[in-house]
């Protein structure tokens, strides 16, 4: 399946970035409207309808590796 935006990628954890994406879509979406061009009016609101729900509604952050990849195990 491809995925347009990865929420896993780390660049998306702070949540000012996510509402910025999804604010900036919105407001191109009204420019868009407000101008009269109604195709890709339509365009941006169904990016920002898929930025929204994938970076806020739906958005599940992975929790840190306790350990990093190769770290020598703990004795028992």
């Amino acid at each position: 399946m491809i995925k347009f935006i990865d929420p896993d990628h780390p660049f998306y954890r702070p949540l000012w970035i996510r509402l910025l994406i999804v604010g900036l879509c919105a407001v191109w979406t009204g420019v868009e409207f407000y101008g009269g061009q109604m195709m890709w009016a339509t365009i941006f609101l169904v990016v920002t309808a898929y930025a929204g729900s994938a970076l806020l509604v739906f958005y599940r952050p992975k929790e840190p590796e306790e350990k990093e990849a190769g770290a020598p195990d703990e004795p028992k």
